[in-house]
């Protein structure tokens, strides 16, 4: 196994899991700035109110993304394991 396939194999490890994570980050990071321009329009400064938005809305972002994630890290492993060959031999 050659340094370039291992290099390549990493690359598109870490490529998936950010294809994967990236639409929920994306959603807290909207909603986490939706409640901070809320609370410093309303000068309400209670450090616990982001929470309870930003799992609802990773919650829901789960139930709609969760299944073209899975199907993304499915794929992702069946072509390891088709491939498992080349990395033993």
């Amino acid at each position: 196994m050659s340094s370039e396939f291992v290099l390549t194999l990493a690359e598109q490890g870490i490529y998936t899991i950010l294809l994967v994570t990236g639409p929920l980050l994306l959603l807290a990071l909207a909603v986490g700035l939706l409640v901070s321009i809320f609370q410093a329009t309303t000068q309400i400064q209670e450090q616990t109110l982001a929470f309870i938005p930003k799992i609802v809305a990773v919650l829901v972002g789960l139930i709609l993304f969760g299944p073209w994630m899975l199907t993304t890290m499915v794929e992702f492993t069946e072509n390891i394991l088709q491939n498992i060959n080349q990395f033993v031999g």
